[in-house]
């Protein structure tokens, strides 16, 4: 069932792709809020990993994710393609604004910065 499926895929593209297949056969959530509880038993099983278990359990955290999006008939690629922009055009902004003011953006606390981003998010989509 799965073997067919292109292992060259992104990742996030093959990870919807297997669990729509594995749906098919009943292998699925009975609705999204248990895939919600589920993302919160990953949430918490991250925030105990040791450092070893980190990359283990962030991918743990990105399947479930992905299992939403599906549920939700989001591509998640593509959701995160748009994010990425959108991040884009905000940073820039917030540099655009640094240089406006004469503030060099490395030397911001992180409340500042915090409070340029959010600027940012109020005027770039």
């Amino acid at each position: 069932m799965l073997a067919s499926v292109p292992r060259q895929m992104p990742a996030l593209s093959y990870s919807q792709e297997i669990q729509r297949r594995v749906a098919r056969v009943g292998f699925d959530w009975e609705d999204i809020n248990g895939i919600i509880d589920k993302l919160s038993e990953e949430v918490k099983e991250f925030k105990q990993a040791t450092d070893e278990q980190k990359a283990q359990e962030f991918g743990d955290l990105l399947f479930v994710l992905v299992n939403i999006a599906r549920r939700l008939g989001i591509d998640s690629e593509a959701a995160l393609r748009k994010a990425n922009k959108r991040f884009y055009r905000r940073f820039t902004y917030m540099e655009g604004i640094c240089h406006q003011r004469g503030l060099n953006l490395a030397e911001l606390s992180f409340d500042e910065q915090n409070a340029l981003w959010e600027e940012a998010k109020r005027e770039v989509n």
